[in-house]
């Protein structure tokens, strides 16, 4: 009996951890597999077309990703508390219904990407004031709206890439002030312009490649403090402006610029010999910015032409002035000779008159 009540009495004080794991057992939905007590929620590619119903109240990470999943219903997510991470990739999800996000108000990392959505509703952002995390790459999305991410003041990190964005709402951005690195790459953006980014002094990293610009408006930088990498490789510039770059008042700022339709020229030739004399910018791929045009340069290195497009422009303009020199000395003297000839002429006529 003392034996068998001291086995009842020592299982006590272990009952606890024993009916949590029963319940969180019993709460963990069929399709998924939870762990450590339904902390971590695992329902990746398990062909699910919904969230699945009771998800533990305590589950901080839930993984969704690789489903069939079309659409994200309202309030899918009620009574998910403690939810940090909430990973949806790879389904087709194409419709985020009002409020589908409200009830994670504690939610730190959202990865929405490898989806079907062509935009964000207005509310999209409401109640994810703590995320930090936003990955909304490999989409369909046409248009930023300004009100979208309204909410997100707490955001560091947001991946837009390969979307087919070609236009952002200048106000799009003006919450994310904490912002760190902004992924754009792989959009069709035909500008970047002043204004876009007023509140990001904090970005540290700005991806814009692969996109359409051909203009960077001269203040469209000016407000950036911490860029350490500006990536504008493979879109259409064919010229830029030295000051749209002096007005990065950073310390260390590389830069991506090879593969746009560079003009080559003695002002492209000059604004690149600036910034390579700018201790603070750093144009990283320098050596793979190749012409374009003129036909003469092009497929070459600007690199290899040293400052051979500024000798030639002023041999070209030297030419040029000695040759309307020549021209005007030309005429200058064929006027003189007419104006003797004429005076020539009309004094043998008055000589004639005298006779």
């Amino acid at each position: 009996m003392r034996v068998g009540g001291c086995a009842v009495l020592c299982l006590i004080p272990l009952l606890p951890l024993f009916l949590n794991s029963t319940m969180a057992f019993e709460m963990c939905p069929s399709d998924c597999l939870c762990y450590e007590s339904s902390a971590l929620v695992d329902c990746q590619s398990r062909g699910l077309v919904h969230v699945p119903p009771s998800i533990p109240p305590s589950t901080w990470m839930l993984d969704l990703g690789g489903n069939r999943m079309t659409e994200v219903r309202s309030r899918s997510f009620v009574g998910l508390w403690s939810l940090k991470i909430l990973l949806m990739s790879n389904n087709s999800i194409q419709t985020l219904q009002p409020q589908s996000f409200s009830s994670l108000h504690f939610l730190e990392r959202l990865d929405l990407s490898f989806n079907r959505l062509r935009w964000l509703p207005q509310d999209f952002s409401q109640s994810l004031s703590s995320l930090q995390q936003l990955q909304l790459d490999h989409n369909l999305l046409q248009h930023l709206d300004s009100a979208a991410l309204s909410d997100l003041e707490n955001l560091r990190k947001l991946d837009l890439s390969r979307n087919l964005l070609r236009v952002i709402d200048v106000g799009a951005l003006s919450s994310l002030s904490r912002l760190s690195l902004l992924n754009l790459e792989g959009n069709r953006l035909n500008a970047l312009k002043d204004g876009l980014l007023g509140r990001q002094q904090s970005l540290e990293k700005l991806l814009l490649g692969h996109n359409n610009i051909s203009v960077v408006e001269t203040e469209a930088l000016a407000p950036l403090r911490s860029l350490t990498l500006l990536g504008l490789q493979g879109n259409q510039l064919e010229r830029i402006r030295f000051k749209t770059f002096l007005k990065l008042q950073t310390t260390t700022t590389h830069l991506l610029m090879s593969s746009n339709p560079w003009i080559c020229d003695c002002e492209l030739q000059r604004v690149f010999g600036k910034i390579q004399h700018v201790r603070r910018l750093r144009v990283y791929d320098y050596e793979d910015i190749v012409c374009h045009a003129p036909p003469l340069q092009a497929g070459t290195a600007l690199s290899s032409l040293d400052s051979q497009l500024c000798v030639a422009e002023t041999a070209s303009v030297l030419i040029i002035t000695i040759t309307v020199l020549l021209a005007v000395i030309g005429a200058l003297v064929k006027a003189e000779f007419h104006r003797k000839n004429n005076q020539a002429a009309s004094e043998t006529d008055s000589e004639k008159e005298e006779k």
